[in-house]
């Protein structure tokens, strides 16, 4: 089989397209071909060294492809999603056939395409185990999405509004936020304009916050309301971040570090339905194919995507 991997750590260029041999199913498992996955952060991450893999390492954290022979209920040709791939037999998504535990695998409604699939999938599991899973966002309540562009908060902010809440985002640009209002959000903050603590506090503060930054979790804090939840699922601006215990203790405030956040199976069902049905779109930025991965590694560390970047397998 084809996959893209890396021997050693360093920039996109070690990203190395190989010929490996097909990995071997357990009764456990089922063999699957990759048909397409996403570039995640992790992955870049993982490439350069700051989050140390074993070498040889396959990365891509989801996966959405057909399954190759009838296996633990799923049959030949059918169409699933895992968004646990590294954890599979021969790589993760990167490659093109791995071999998934029958745990992590979900089934694709026949209306919604392998790209969209991939592109809904970990981000689409984080972002609805965060708010509806730890979370336990009601409708009726106010929540705020940082990083509104990141492929997490273009679903979080879509599943939000499904559920009948009040949401509110941040990006760094108005030709962000108008891509953003038409995802549903209620309120765009440019964060970089606009304090975003005292801009929440007028409208009440916020029940729940889904913080994707970390070094704003003051600021998480500062916009909550009384008794607010806030889920700590990311750290894109840095592990460290400097609070208030006081201001955190006086409203009663709980901070749930997130893990390595994922939703359960039926979760990740129900997102990929409202994808079926039209109700959730996800914002995909653009699609390559995955001889291509390097230049894909290039584009998402520029900072510059809106929506995730897809890598199809031919």
């Amino acid at each position: 089989m084809k996959t893209v991997r890396f021997a050693q750590f360093g920039g996109p260029d070690v990203l190395q397209v190989q010929d490996v041999p097909d990995p071997i199913p357990t009764e456990n498992e089922v063999l699957i071909a990759v048909k397409a996955t996403t570039v995640n952060h992790l992955d870049l991450y993982q490439r350069d060294g700051s989050r140390p893999v074993p070498l040889p390492f396959t990365p891509g954290l989801e996966a959405a492809g057909v399954v190759l022979h009838s296996a633990a209920g799923f049959s030949e040709g059918a169409r699933v999603l895992t968004t646990r791939a590294t954890a599979a037999r021969g790589g993760g998504g990167y490659a093109s056939k791995i071999a998934v535990p029958i745990a992590d695998l979900v089934r694709i409604p026949d209306n919604v395409s392998f790209a969209e699939a991939a592109a809904a999938g970990l981000a689409g599991s984080t972002a609805w185990g965060s708010l509806f899973e730890l979370g336990k966002l009601q409708a009726g309540e106010r929540v705020l999405i940082w990083a509104g562009s990141s492929g997490v908060a273009t679903l979080g902010i879509q599943f939000a509004k499904q559920a009948g809440a009040w949401v509110a985002t941040t990006t760094s640009s108005e030709e962000r936020a108008a891509t953003l209002r038409k995802l549903g959000a209620d309120l765009v903050i440019n964060h970089k304009e606009e304090d975003v603590a005292k801009v929440l506090q007028g409208v009440g503060g916020v029940n729940l916050v889904i913080e994707l930054v970390s070094t704003t979790l003051q600021t998480s804090l500062d916009a909550s309301a009384p008794e607010a939840r806030i889920i700590l699922i990311g750290n894109l601006g840095g592990q460290l971040a400097t609070v208030d215990t006081q201001s955190w203790r006086m409203k009663r405030a709980q901070v749930i570090g997130g893990g390595a956040l994922r939703a359960s199976s039926t979760g990740e069902e129900r997102f990929l339905r409202l994808v079926a049905d039209k109700k959730v779109t996800p914002l995909i930025e653009r699609t390559l194919p995955i001889e291509q991965a390097a230049e894909a590694h290039r584009i998402l560390e520029s900072g510059h995507p809106q929506g995730k970047i897809v890598l199809v397998h031919q």
